[in-house]
């Protein structure tokens, strides 16, 4: 069949047509629209196929582990975060590493160069390096299908995790793609050797051993598996590596213009361990400059100044032929490519600013309001927030909070800085942060008697995300209060105008109050109200 489909649908589609049998992931730009992708089939499976397991996990650590004791029984797993979730998982993630697979397991790393929707860029590919697993990144939607179901073959194939690395432009770009006729599910199966999977010390050691063995086998699956690809070109001197959705921007520009690079040799690299043989092939054909296109960190550009000999100049990110933060373009290879750009004026100077903003009847808004009042009450007031829409009360009209890291954090940093003396210090989490990250932080409060105050802004949803379910709706006083803290400093109250003096009062009750409080401010995400009405309509 061909079908029109979005990077991330295509992996999802690659997934299914491989038999997959269970998909664990945290929503996360922009890597939310496999696992939804996924959960719409299973919605419309038909009745003689097996089902896929596709709920949404609390964090991503939770579905690394879910999806590794999937594997453990012999099905296929697929597990799906953006990149900063990689950080959250990567202590199951190393580990699996180390323990290998039964069934197939492939880790999905959807990375966000330029910082679109998150706090950092970071580049995967990192990752499996650090792991010394298999990694595939594909240029094309095709090849996002494709390598999906190369993916969990080859992780069988090697009893090993496979990392799949996309990037925003790739997830989020459309293509028609060309599948295949779909597989059936693994039978239940258990591992041959049950000590792979325990990591004892002596167990361990052994196993690591065995992963250092199998990286030739890692790095010939590279080389023969068709996916990287060695074109000699006309001129010997000039050779052009390209990762991933880089050889798009190559083939945008390449013999467009006068240059020097267009009659380069090409070595276009979708999947790793590099190819080694490739790569000395490019030395053997008499190279003296390469050029390194890839999205993300310079990771190939630095193993390459290691694998040929000085004398050969590589460039690319860490030289400044190409920038060394955010996204490529076509006019920034361009220009690596010695040509003119074509574009007049840089983006930035065309389009004009709009920055993100809560939504109008948005209970965050209310909340914010009341939050500020009472923190004008109160000298050098400290309030930590976290990552959700909720975030943007750190921007106008609100300017609300004074630090925002990472998930979780606002709690922990506000104990942080009342163990320092800090009063009042005030956290502000979502729902769907607090069960990701933000109970173990809260168990810390509760152990140290810390005296501080956490704000659960509840809209019973996943919000910044499009409306995903939130693992703690209608359970977030049971959680507090079974962490410990005392049931009379669980306030909840409903954040609209014609609450805001209770909501104030509440605050300032908690805020004098020497010990942990918790308030939630509950009230529905307005945008899932929408949906939810529209709905009952029909």
């Amino acid at each position: 069949m061909r079908k029109l489909l979005l990077g991330d649908e295509a992996i999802a589609q690659g997934a299914i047509d491989a038999g997959l049998s269970g998909v664990y992931a945290y929503p996360g730009t922009p890597s939310t629209e496999i696992t939804e992708y996924i959960q719409l089939y299973e919605k419309k499976r038909p009745s003689d196929e097996a089902a896929i397991f596709c709920q949404w996990a609390t964090n991503e650590k939770t579905a690394m582990e879910a999806a590794l004791g999937m594997s453990y029984m012999g099905k296929r797993a697929l597990v799906c975060m953006k990149h900063v979730g990689m950080n959250v998982c990567a202590d199951a993630f190393m580990n699996a590493a180390i323990t290998g697979v039964n069934g197939g397991l492939v880790v999905l790393a959807a990375d966000d160069p330029s910082m679109h929707s998150s706090q950092n860029e970071q580049d995967s590919r990192f990752y499996a390096k650090f792991a010394m697993i298999p990694c595939y990144e594909p240029g094309n939607q095709q090849e996002a299908y494709t390598m999906t179901q190369d993916a969990f073959a080859l992780s069988e194939k090697l009893h090993t995790p496979v990392l799949l690395r996309v990037t925003t432009r790739m997830a989020h770009s459309r293509a028609i793609v060309e599948t295949a006729a779909k597989r059936p599910q693994n039978e239940m199966s258990f591992p041959e050797n049950v000590q792979h999977f325990i990591l004892l010390p002596a167990f361990a050691k052994r196993n690591y051993a065995e992963l250092v063995a199998a990286q030739p086998k890692f790095v010939a699956a590279s080389e023969t598996n068709g996916h990287n690809v060695y074109k000699k070109g006309a001129s010997s001197r000039y050779a052009i590596v390209t990762c991933g959705i880089g050889y798009n921007y190559l083939m945008e520009n390449l013999g467009t213009a006068e240059s020097d690079w267009n009659g380069a040799s090409i070595l276009k690299i979708t999947q790793y361990p590099l190819p080694t043989a490739l790569v000395n092939q490019l030395v053997a054909d008499d190279a003296k400059e390469i050029l390194v296109i890839e999205e993300g960190q310079p990771v190939v550009e630095e193993l390459l100044r290691g694998m040929v000999p000085s004398e050969v100049a590589v460039t690319g990110r860490l030289t400044g032929a190409l920038p060394r933060m955010g996204e490529l373009s076509p006019d920034c290879v361009r220009t690596a490519l010695g040509m003119k750009p074509l574009a007049s004026r840089e983006a930035d100077a065309i389009v004009v600013g709009r920055p993100p903003a809560l939504c109008q009847g948005c209970g965050h808004r209310d909340m914010y309001a009341a939050l500020n009042e009472v923190a004008r009450e109160y000298k050098s007031p400290r309030i930590f927030g976290d990552i959700g829409c909720y975030t943007l009360g750190a921007l106008s009209p609100f300017h609300a909070l004074h630090a925002t890291v990472e998930m979780g954090a606002s709690v922990t940093m506000a104990k942080g800085a009342a163990d320092a003396g800090q009063h009042p210090s005030i956290a502000v989490i979502g729902d769907s942060t607090f069960t990701h990250s933000g109970m173990t932080g809260l168990l810390d409060c509760v152990n140290s008697k810390s005296n501080v105050v956490v704000l659960i802004s509840d809209n019973l949803t996943t919000g910044m995300t499009g409306g995903q379910d939130s693992a703690g709706t209608g359970r977030l006083e049971q959680i507090c209060q079974g962490l410990g803290v005392e049931p009379e400093h669980i306030r909840v109250v409903i954040p609209l105008p014609k609450n805001m003096e209770e909501i104030k009062t509440v605050l300032r009750e908690e805020i004098d109050y020497s010990g942990v409080s918790v308030v939630i401010a509950r009230r529905e995400c307005i945008q899932t109200l929408k949906r939810h009405l529209k709905e009952n309509r029909k």
